[in-house]
């Protein structure tokens, strides 16, 4: 069988990548370790929200990620594309238009002189003409008289045509003016020209006014008037607006709010219409050199054939730049590309440029998944793509993911981890333990009790009396079938039986002492103690559910911590101390209530004591007494009456420790161990599984 094989490779997300959606236990496990670190689950979402994830099993960016890339993506336009190619675009339909009459009346003399040739062919009774060329089909009919003079008439007349023609100015703008008072004699050329001032007359007017659906060209005089009607009373509203007054906008809408959309309601809002309405043609001019932006401005001037609509425009500008000094949707871009572009193509990219700044400028403004809800996500698909969007969803559904889940709950602080939260989290911390586990670090320990029961195992063994008869039928058959060889019946003998292995299961109760005490925090290792604590009590729940397990806080004093409260506990940054010796009293308080098994206490530590009761009263010292150590000391003592083994993980190697913890392990026979805060977790659960299961041989 031919064996194939896959191969992964990870790396950090760059945003090329595709992106699967994430689920609620994705993200529990990206805010995993932010949740431990500090106790806050708020912070951690908002974190996550900001910064992201690059786990290899589920990376997905942040919003700090999006914005950048929604920047890059603005950036990619403005080094596209060439400003300059609108005017080039402008002066080569131009050339195409006088070349077009020039070719016109080119054919006109072409076409006259093969006339004439005709005419005088016939008068002199020749079927054709001397040119070689074929006379008219007499099936035709007759050609109109035609003589030199007509003919002489049209030379002079595409003489001046063509003289015209040469002195054309060579700035867009004084063409189109001279083209305007121009008779063509090219049909086709004249038709390009009505085309070519059509189209600008649109980007003019239609970037002002949406209901403005004709060429002005094509409207009736009608038409005209009543468009130079609105604006002569839109520029005499502003101008009231300017002076203090109250214009009637009603009666101005319901008269000319055709030109303006739907959703205009007020005067003010008409403003903001204008002025976005008007932006684009404004930021193009502002992203042009000064010579481009007064050949453009002088060339749309001239397509606008009308004074009175040209005259009235002007004063509209000039009346909502004094209305709207600074308007802010105006906004002058710098290319750097070589794409070309016609007018309508910039125009377009301008609005396509401001909407991606406004998207950017509500971006920026996004401090967390409630904000994300205000922005336009059709908008951003739009602008930026179906993978962006999706992924900015994705952002703005965190706490709905994990709250449909059950893992968090909102309450009156904030959000907060359910029971089942803290059980993920502390599944997780188990899974990142044993998987890197390595079982040659490791030194077992013996037990000197075995509890009940048994589970069976894989493996089997012959039966031996007083074995739980947990037949293992197949190899019970084989065995006889080895013996006797093929055939039937098979015939059992007491040898044949074979029977599954068992596993004796010791019933423990535990306490985790965790070091709270500020170096806990300095040294780095308070994180991997809660991992750990988190670690032990899903162990015990998903694999020992029969066990107990309980976990004591110790810093100036000691205190029990439940298992929903561990994601949230932090160090005790007000008082100073390690009292160990109210620890082990209080864990021998607690494994007091369990009569048989093993009992134990492991001590996650990163100091030796430095604090104990004397009375009722606490006292502090460091470097630590000798009062100190003796009077923690005789708790140990007491522990080791009560036949519980104190198991010592220092995070730390210093004198006092080290003396410290030799007397306590002479005292209880337990043992202690040095670990650092990335192998913590290791040591301890494993030494816990050893101390659960035992082979029977």
């Amino acid at each position: 069988m031919t064996r194939f094989s896959r191969r992964f490779r990870y790396s950090r997300w760059d945003g090329t990548q595709q992106i699967d959606q994430l689920d609620a236990e994705q993200i529990l496990d990206a805010i995993a370790d932010d949740v431990l670190a500090d106790g806050d689950l708020t912070r951690a979402l908002q974190r996550l929200f900001r910064w992201g994830s690059d786990r290899p099993d589920a990376p997905f960016p942040g919003m700090r990620d999006l914005l950048e890339r929604v920047r890059q993506r603005r950036q990619q336009e403005l080094s596209r594309y060439n400003l300059g190619s609108v005017l080039d675009d402008l002066n080569r339909q131009l050339d195409d238009i006088i070349a077009t009459e020039r070719q016109g009346i080119q054919r006109r003399l072409a076409e006259s002189r093969d006339r004439l040739a005709r005419q005088q062919a016939r008068q002199r009774g020749e079927t054709q003409p001397a040119g070689g060329e074929p006379a008219a089909d007499a099936g035709s009919g007759e050609e109109e008289p035609y003589d030199e003079a007509l003919h002489e008439l049209l030379e002079r007349l595409a003489a001046r045509k063509q003289a015209y023609l040469d002195a054309l100015p060579p700035d867009p703008a004084g063409r189109i003016k001279s083209l305007t008072d121009y008779e063509f004699m090219e049909p086709a050329a004249r038709e390009k020209f009505q085309q070519l001032l059509a189209s600008l007359q649109q980007q003019m007017l239609q970037q002002t006014f949406q209901g403005l659906q004709q060429a002005i060209q094509n409207m009736t005089p009608e038409d005209l008037a009543n468009l130079r009607a609105m604006l002569h009373e839109l520029n005499q509203m502003l101008e009231e607006r300017q002076r203090g007054g109250q214009p009637d906008f009603e009666r101005f809408m319901h008269k000319y709010g055709h030109y303006f959309g739907q959703n205009v309601q007020s005067l003010d809002e008409l403003l903001d219409y204008l002025a976005r309405q008007m932006a684009a043609m404004q930021s193009l001019l502002d992203s042009m050199t000064p010579q481009m932006r007064q050949q453009l401005r002088d060339a749309l001037d001239a397509a606008l054939q009308d004074p009175g609509i040209r005259q009235e425009l002007a004063q509209l500008a000039q009346n909502l730049g004094q209305l709207m000094p600074d308007n802010p949707h105006v906004k002058s871009y710098q290319f750097t590309g070589g794409e070309e572009l016609t007018l309508k193509q910039a125009m377009r990219l301008m609005e396509h440029l401001r909407e991606m700044q406004e998207i950017e400028a509500q971006l920026e403004s996004v401090r967390d998944w409630r904000d994300l809800q205000r922005v336009d996500l059709d908008r951003v698909r739009e602008l930026f793509g179906d993978q962006l969007a999706a992924e900015m969803d994705q952002l703005r559904q965190l706490t709905r993911l994990l709250e449909d889940a059950g893992y968090i709950q909102r309450t009156r602080r904030g959000y907060e981890l359910t029971p089942r939260g803290v059980r993920k989290i502390g599944q997780k911390a188990l899974r990142e333990i044993f998987q890197h586990l390595k079982k040659d670090r490791f030194g077992q320990h013996q037990l000197d009790r075995t509890g009940r029961g048994g589970e069976p195992s894989d493996d089997s063994k012959p039966y031996e009396f007083g074995d739980p008869f947990l037949l293992n039928l197949s190899k019970t058959v084989m065995n006889a079938v080895y013996r006797e060889g093929p055939g039937s019946p098979v015939r059992l003998q007491p040898d044949d039986f074979e029977v599954y292995r068992s596993e004796l299961m010791t019933q423990s109760s535990t306490v985790l002492m965790v070091d709270m005490s500020r170096s806990m925090l300095y040294n780095g290792c308070f994180l991997a103690a809660k991992k750990v604590a988190l670690a032990l009590d899903s162990l015990i729940r998903s694999q020992f559910p029969r066990d107990n397990l309980y976990i004591v806080g110790f810093s100036y004093v000691a205190t029990e911590l439940k298992p929903a409260t561990l994601p949230h506990i932090t160090w005790d940054e007000y008082n100073y101390g390690t009292n160990m010796q109210h620890g082990f009293m209080l864990a021998r308080q607690l494994l007091a209530r369990h009569r048989g098994g093993n009992k134990q206490i492991i001590v996650i530590t990163d100091g030796e004591p430095t604090a104990y009761f004397d009375g009722e009263q606490v006292r502090f010292s460091y470097p630590p007494t000798y009062q100190t150590f003796q009077e923690t000391l005789k708790e140990v003592a007491r522990c080791t009456r009560e036949q519980i083994v104190i198991n010592t993980f220092m995070l730390e190697r210093s004198p006092y420790m080290a003396g410290f913890v030799s007397e306590m392990a002479r005292i209880n026979k337990g043992r202690a161990f040095f670990a650092t805060p990335d192998h913590l977790g290791e040591y301890i659960l494993l030494d816990y599984v050893a101390n659960k299961r035992i082979r029977l041989r």
